[in-house]
């Protein structure tokens, strides 16, 4: 039946059945009755009077009914306006939903750009929320803080209108408002008076949340720790809200005792300190020791306070308290290293708790202290002969320490000591099964047996003072943890990848770039270093990235002579030129011609781009254990691919090709294997590549110069150079070769590995680095994680520099290791990584920045194989 129906109705009392069938329970009639409901309005009948029964209908999952009630709603909108206001809460009401969703498919789906966040959206999103429920508001926070304002008086206008959201009675809106706003904030100029009016008004708010159940507080609390890193000055005057309560629970405590070390300065330490002696009398062990570091932390971070800090520190050591005496004595052990030469006459009062001393970081801080300032110990020997006696049952720490501190005793006294010192490197080396105590043993025994002198300059050299924040979150990490203020990843204090399933290649959030004016003190790197940068280009500037990237001149420098396309193979793969190009002039059996393994180098080719001729195989000595089967050195330590099949037998009329790629000594090689499975020879051999994305090509004709017989199998090392014309492949590093023979010619592909395109100039300077990190744009950024990896740092850095992956920069940032690392592809294009290793965690972190993020994942392919093999 058609829609005519709902035009034509004599019924008396139309508008009283209309109201009865609009609140039917059965969702079919409500729909009926709308269609209805629109029929009428559309000949002109009244219907107004149906307003609150078909705003009823709009809660529905029915997508054609909800059309059908905004048709009615946009009519009677226009006419009456006081009623249409009526409706206003739902329609934000699936705004809010319809951001909500939008926000979580684009977070799982980067590149799908379905939520077009510019100014009218923006503008329309800030309507909303002031009419949201609390939840809808905390979802278009959440989605403003992903927009990126197009300058400082745009973001200026956000920040305004997303400020009354501070005063919000839930704190989860609160903390959304914050995240907006700490955002924002970067794009404001440090100057204006808008940015100070700012800062004062994030204060109250943070501070209200504290008044909350302690749950609530402690999710504050940890918010409230990152942004008093990112930015202290907003609480430097709170500080008396962050002491602690006595029933305030232990997780509470600790976490406001590590803020208010945050926010200790010159101005306030006295009422610091003051508050941290009194918590060091509690009951709560655990409390009491984080108060008694804390002291040491004030020290060490004031220094105009140090002098009370000792002192109070021993006051505390004379309550005799024992995990009190302990712990006091392991700061004071950090206070000498940061203020040396300057406390050190309360040494004797330290001396004195030696024997109530039982826990290892104690014994170790005060073993330490010993052989630090043996010479001012009259007693020194016997103190660390006393620990000498159970050296066995020490810890590993305490034993390392003991060795070291007697060494530097001994190059002090060395007349007095002598037995003391044979006594702990033989108790080191001969009784001792830990590899690394041993090691250390050996280490001193062979610098004080060959060259005191040498010994004593290493042993007793000047030491680095210690830092004043050794515990900050890592500038990157913590600006990203910015983005998740109010999210489980702010309590964390971990990206959202560590601890969230599936996050493989996603996009990490980043505070803005102010592009205004420079200021001096928020980058390391001047104005006139990100100039320089411009202007050389550290990276080529690229518009359509990879497709650029494979357009640009990868030819040879002006100055050198351009390889013959005749010999190094450049000609269409597919075109029929093959055999002109290969043909017998080309060919094999050619007297004097060089033993397989070596290379063959035309004399046209110039010496800029020869690889070195290969040394002959000599079979004696050091030399057959390092040599591969094909003669060549392996010299360099990089990753070698296993040989894969490239062209099995049963494709190519008997012949089969094995290989893989190397990279020696600054020269790529095509490492391959040709075995001839027929049962006729196999002469006239040569090799033609396609183009491809790096231009690789052959840098000289295929060198097998004698017949091969059936059943014989030969190595062939192919030099390579990236001279080649150049065109995008899919996959990126796909390879299409073509060989001929006497038989025919036969098509394979292969992947280059692109660790062998890594060139060994890929080391950047860390100011260059960081300029380009912070210059490269945030969306080209992408994650990776490296599974099942049980390397640590050190090794993990060695292994990729044998690879020409650089170290630029290692931070250990709450026992976890970041490497920041460099490498440079032939084509000049770079690509800058962080790694992160956690210690016992098999699972690493990597992080890529490119200009070209096509190769991102191809370059996680070789973190991967490296690090495994």
């Amino acid at each position: 039946m058609t829609d005519s129906k709902y035009f034509t109705t004599n019924k008396k009392g139309e508008i009283f059945e209309l109201k009865a069938e609009l609140n039917n329970e059965k969702k079919e009639k409500r729909k009926e009755a709308v269609k209805k409901v629109i029929a009428a309005m559309t000949v002109g009948k009244d219907v107004s009077s149906l307003f609150p029964d078909v705003v009823n209908c709009m809660q529905t999952d029915n997508l054609e009914l909800k059309k059908l009630v905004y048709l009615y709603l946009m009519n009677y909108a226009k006419s009456q306006p006081d009623m249409a206001i009526m409706a206003v809460n739902s329609f934000v009401k699936v705004v809010a939903n319809a951001v909500a969703a939008l926000s979580e498919i684009s977070e799982s789906h980067p590149n799908s750009n379905l939520l077009d966040l510019n100014p009218q959206n923006i503008n329309k999103l800030l309507t909303a929320l002031n009419e949201c429920t609390e939840w809808g508001q905390i979802f278009i926070l959440d989605c403003l803080s992903n927009y990126n304002p197009k300058d400082d008086r745009e973001a200026q206008s956000i920040c305004e209108r997303v400020t009354p959201r501070l005063s919000h009675a839930n704190s989860a809106v609160v903390l959304s408002a914050v995240k907006v706003l700490m955002k924002f904030l970067e794009l404001l100029p440090k100057d204006s008076d808008y940015y100070n009016m700012l800062l004062k008004k994030l204060a109250p708010p943070l501070v209200t949340l504290l008044s909350g159940e302690p749950e609530v507080q402690y999710v504050a609390l940890r918010n409230i720790n990152l942004i008093v890193q990112k930015r202290p000055e907003i609480l430097k005057q709170e500080i008396k809200v962050f002491f602690v309560k006595y029933n305030d629970p232990i997780y509470v405590k600790l976490e406001k005792l590590d803020i208010m070390i945050r926010l200790a300065s010159q101005a306030n330490i006295a009422q610091v300190l003051a508050e941290l002696k009194e918590y060091a009398t509690e009951v709560d062990v655990d409390f009491v020791r984080k108060a008694v570091r804390a002291i040491g932390r004030c020290a060490i971070k004031v220094e105009q306070s140090a002098e009370r800090c000792v002192s109070t520190l021993l006051d505390l050591i004379q309550t005799k308290v024992n995990y009190v005496v302990q712990e006091a004595i392991v700061v004071i052990r950090d206070i000498f290293r940061k203020y040396p030469n300057k406390y050190e006459s309360i040494i004797a009062t330290l001396c004195e708790n030696l024997d109530s001393l039982d826990e290892p970081d104690a014994r170790a801080a005060m073993i330490w202290i010993v052989g630090e300032y043996a010479e001012r110990i009259d007693n020194a020997d016997e103190l660390l002969e006393s620990f000498l006696e159970g050296f066995h049952d020490e810890s590993t720490q305490v034993q390392l320490t003991l060795l070291t501190a007697i060494v530097k005793l001994f190059l002090k006294k060395p007349s007095e000591t002598q037995e003391l010192v044979q006594q702990v490197l033989s108790l080191a080396t001969q009784d001792s099964d830990n590899p690394d105590l041993r090691d250390r043993g050996y280490i001193y025994w062979r610098l004080l047996s060959t060259d005191p002198v040498t010994a004593k300059e290493v042993v007793l050299s000047e030491k680095p003072l210690i830092s004043e924040e050794t515990d900050l979150i890592e500038p990157t990490l913590l600006d990203e943890l910015i983005c998740h203020i109010g999210s489980l990843a702010s309590v964390y204090h971990k990206p959202p990848n560590a601890f969230v399933e599936g996050s493989h290649g996603i996009h990490r959030k980043h505070l803005p770039i102010h592009h205004g004016s420079t200021d001096a003190g928020d980058s390391p790197v001047g104005t006139a270093t990100a100039t320089n940068l411009e202007q050389t280009q550290v990276i080529p500037s690229q518009g359509d990235l990879l497709g650029d990237l494979l357009n640009l001149d990868l030819g040879p420098p002006v100055n050198v002579p351009q390889v013959s396309s005749m010999q190094v193979g450049a000609v269409d793969l597919l075109g029929g030129g093959l055999d002109s190009l290969l043909g017998s002039d080309l060919g094999g059996g050619i007297g004097g011609s060089p033993a397989v393994g070596q290379s063959f180098i035309p004399s046209s080719v110039p010496a800029t781009f020869a690889p070195s001729p290969t040394p002959a195989v000599v079979s004696s000595g050091l030399n057959d254990l390092f040599e591969l089967s094909t003669g060549i050195g392996m010299v360099h330590g990089g990753y070698v691919a296993p040989k894969a099949v490239w062209l099995p037998a049963v494709k190519a009329k008997g012949l089969e090709i094995s290989g893989t790629f190397t990279h020696r000594q600054g020269h790529i090689y095509m490492e391959m294997n040709f075995t001839n499975k027929a049962l006729q020879h196999m002469t006239d051999f040569a090799i033609q590549f396609n183009k491809n994305s790096f231009g690789v090509i052959p840098s000289t004709p295929l060198a097998i110069h004698t017949p091969l017989m059936p059943n014989q199998s030969i190595d062939v090392s192919l030099p390579l150079n990236t001279l080649g014309p150049v065109m995008k492949m899919e996959p990126l590093n796909n390879l299409q070769v073509a060989v001929k023979n006497n038989i025919d010619v036969f098509y394979f592909s292969c992947l280059i590995p692109l660790n062998v395109l890594f060139v060994e100039d890929g080391k950047m300077e860390r100011q260059v680095f960081l300029a380009t990190w912070k210059d490269i744009p945030n969306e080209n950024e992408l994650q990776f994680q490296i599974k099942e990896c049980h390397l640590n740092a050190d090794t993990v850095s060695s292994k990729l520099q044998n690879n020409n992956v650089y170290t630029i920069a290692k931070r250990n940032v709450e026992g976890q290791d970041m490497l920041y690392q460099s490498l440079k592809l032939t084509n000049g294009i770079w690509i800058l990584a962080e790694l992160r290793i956690q210690p016992g965690n098999p699972n690493y972190t990597l992080s890529l920045k490119c200009r070209a993020p096509e190769v991102s994942q191809y370059i996680y392919q070789v973190y991967d194989s490296i690090l495994k093999n």
